[in-house]
Parts: structure tokens; C-alpha cells; sequence
């Protein structure tokens, strides 16, 4: 873990998960912009991490990297620790890290589905069983799940599952902390104009995209940090075990 800034007066810490780009980017921006101090995870891009980092605290916030594949259960607990250590606690956990490759139930083989299943499924999980055992009470837990959970696309079916799963973890976690005052929410965005978004799709499947939503455009990674921010926000603390679907209306 690499800190960027050690100056200030330390407030609440998020983690967000898969930070170095896209969505991951957007939330980790936006939760520094609310004062958060965030701890930006990334599995390869170091480069990429850091550069985030620097923004956000050029624009007046604070941040530290961490590399940790949250598929590694022990990687995963390594940065707790050292997010403890720098800090004292942890109050927020954004799970954002995951894949999305797509093939049809046929014609998926098994290095696809069980790296699908080890990241989504079980680096989320890897990082609801830390936040559960060492969140600082009062704390937010948010996962990123899918809103093809509801839409049901073709080819989409290993990566949905692994999100769906993640949707049922959340509503199970927000019982089991009973009176620590942490919630547990998923956000569930719809079509997001991201790089992995636009990779292999031709401008026409695009604009389809955009035009099944009822707004008739694509979401932003802002738009999802919106989300996210008043789920982390005290706006949000009444708002528990639920899935938000951002996605403009798509379903």
C-alpha cells in the first residue's frame, strides 16, 4: 500500500475495489470530493492507481493506492490491515472490482466461468466477510451488481449470475450486522459508457443501447458514483439491504 498524502486531519475511509478506471474511478473521485479519504485497490494497473490518486488529491482530497487481487482471500485481509493501520478503521467498502466476459451458456468453457465466479463472486465475497468482521460501526458496505439481472441478455448469463449472487449476499449481510448501524446495498447500473462498455460494439449496437433506456442515452461513471455517493452519504443510512438500479429506467 502506497499512501499519496499524510496530510490533514484523517476522516472516514473507503475502500473502493477496481479503482484504477471506469466506474471504480468515478466512485473513488467522487468519494474524495466528500471528504472521504479513499484507499484506491487495483490488481495490475499501478500506473493507472496512481494517477487517480494524485487527482484526487490535487482537487483538495486524500488517497493511498493498495494492490490486492480480492479473489486472494489473503490480499484481501492484507489491505484491511494496512488500511487499519494507516487509519485506524475503515468505515466504507465499495466493491466495484469484476470481469465481464461474455459468451453464450454453450459455448462458455470452464477458464471463463470460474475466472467469472472468482472475481465477481468470490472477490465480493472475500470483501463482505473482511467489512463484516472489521467495518467501523456505522459503516457503509456497496456492491456493483448488474441491472442485466432484470433484462436477462443473451451472453450475459455467467457474469449475471455472479451478480445476482452478489444481490443476495447483500441482502443477507444487511441482517446479519443487526445493530452495528451498517448498511448493505448494491448499486445495479445499466448500459454505462465505459471502454469495456464500447469494446467490440459496433456505433449501431451502441446506439441501441441508448435508445432502450426511457432518457435515451447511455449512463455515465458519474452517474453511478452518484449512487453510490448518497448510499455512502448520510443521506443515505435509512436505505438498507436494498439493490438501486441506475440505469436510467431500463427496467
Amino acid at each position: 500500500m502506497s499512501e499519496r498524502n499524510t496530510t490533514g486531519v484523517p476522516g472516514k475511509v473507503a475502500i473502493v475495489t477496481g479503482a484504477s478506471r471506469g466506474i471504480g474511478a468515478a466512485i473513488a473521485e467522487r468519494l474524495g470530493r466528500d471528504g472521504f479519504t479513499v484507499v484506491v485497490n487495483y490488481a495490475g494497473n499501478a500506473e493507472a492507481a496512481e494517477a487517480l490518486a494524485r487527482g484526487i488529491e490535487q482537487a483538495g482530497g486524500r488517497a493511498l493506492t493498495a494492490q490486492a487481487d480480492v479473489a486472494d482471500p489473503a490480499a484481501v485481509r492484507r489491505m484491511f490491515e494496512a488500511a487499519e493501520t494507516a487509519f485506524g478503521g475503515v468505515d466504507v467498502v465499495v466493491n466495484n472490482a469484476g470481469i465481464m466476459q461474455l459468451a453464450r451458456i454453450a459455448d462458455t468453457d470452464d477458464a471463463l466461468f470460474d475466472k467469472t465466479v472468482a472475481i465477481n463472486l468470490k472477490g465480493t465475497f472475500n470483501m463482505l466477510r473482511e467489512a463484516a468482521k472489521r467495518l467501523r460501526d456505522g459503516g457503509r458496505i456497496i456492491s456493483i451488481s448488474t441491472s442485466v439481472v432484470g433484462t436477462k441478455l443473451e451472453t450475459y448469463g455467467v457474469y449475471t449470475a455472479t451478480k445476482a449472487a452478489v444481490e443476495t449476499l447483500t441482502g443477507v449481510l444487511a441482517k446479519e450486522l443487526r445493530g452495528r448501524s451498517i448498511t448493505v446495498n448494491a448499486v445495479a447500473p445499466g448500459p454505462v459508457g465505459t471502454e469495456l462498455f464500447f469494446h467490440g460494439k459496433s456505433p449501431e449496437l451502441v446506439e441501441r443501447f441508448a435508445k432502450a433506456v426511457p432518457l435515451e442515452r447511455l449512463g455515465t461513471p458519474q452517474d453511478v458514483a452518484a449512487a453510490v455517493s448518497f448510499l455512502a452519504g448520510p443521506d443515505g443510512g435509512w436505505v438498507n439491504g436494498q439493490v438501486l438500479r441506475a440505469n436510467g429506467g431500463l427496467v
